[in-house]
């Protein structure tokens, strides 16, 4: 018997009709998509090409502690209660995960910087009770220079772990976003470590 695949329908072990074993970000969106880390943006879809939002970012972070109960709010103005993303703020905040801009606010659906990335990586590691290794020499890039001080450190440890790599071999692009699929490969590397 021939079995003929839907034209657009999930492959296997996956729900997701956008991503298919052919791409190169399949195994890395099995894994945190299997792990409990990443869901779809429908539960047919998972958008590999979107750009990651800071809350998103923070409730895949959240998800990957098993969702501890908050009964505080995080203390942000922009994040509301009855929001996805309200208790994985909340804890992401309460243990030093993320800060908030110097107007206060969160800023949930703004999309996540690479440097943002890495210094909420950085500073996960470091909640996780792991003294953060393996920084390298950002110099050889470009535009090492367009990394923020505050991020500095956190972005020199992300590159040297392999997690926040150059965009090309001579450029970092600090404030380029990243997409679904990128912090997909990101974060299973770094579980991996």
């Amino acid at each position: 018997v021939v079995v003929f695949k839907e034209k657009g329908a999930a492959d296997d072990g996956l729900p997701f009709i956008d991503v298919h074993k052919s791409d190169w970000f399949y195994d890395y969106v099995k894994y945190v998509y299997e792990k409990g880390l990443f869901k779809g943006v429908t539960p047919t879809l998972f958008a590999p090409e979107d750009n990651l939002t800071r809350a998103m970012l923070v409730t895949v972070l959240y998800r990957a502690e098993g969702s501890p109960e908050m009964t505080k709010p995080s203390g942000f103005e922009d994040v509301a209660a009855d929001t996805y993303y309200a208790a994985a703020v909340a804890w992401a905040a309460e243990n030093g995960i993320v800060n908030g801009f110097t107007d206060g606010r969160f800023q949930p659906d703004t999309l996540i910087t690479r440097q943002q990335l890495a210094a909420i990586l950085y500073r996960y590691d470091t909640y996780r009770g792991h003294t953060p290794q393996g920084s390298a020499a950002l110099n050889g890039y470009a535009d090492a220079a367009s990394v923020e001080s505050w991020a500095a450190e956190a972005m020199s440890w992300a590159n040297g772990n392999g997690l926040v790599t150059g965009v090309t071999p001579t450029t970092l692009v600090p404030n380029g976003t990243a997409t679904r699929a990128q912090v997909a490969v990101i974060l299973s590397r770094y579980t991996d470590q």
